[in-house]
């Protein structure tokens, strides 16, 4: 599997949105991996100052990746393949 970075921009978001999104992004990955596309959530980081979220994920593909951060309402996801380890 490869790693993938999705960013958003969370303009006025504070900890609980973040912290919803990152439990969205969970579930979404988990339904997807039960379905048969492995999606893997790792970690996330929020810069309250930048109003960005960047998210850690690992999958076969970046659109199995953009189908979770979709299926989390994650809107305009950034998503780019990344080196992590």
């Amino acid at each position: 599997m490869q790693s993938f970075l999705v960013e958003t921009y969370q303009p006025a978001a504070g900890k609980a949105e973040y912290r919803a999104v990152v439990s969205r992004l969970r579930a979404a990955a988990k339904a997807l991996t039960q379905e048969g596309a492995p999606v893997t959530y790792r970690r996330s980081i929020f810069v309250p100052l930048d109003e960005t979220c960047f998210h850690l994920l690992e999958a076969v593909s970046s659109d199995a990746v953009a189908e979770a951060a979709r299926r989390a309402e994650v809107r305009a996801p950034r998503v780019v393949e990344s080196i992590s380890n």
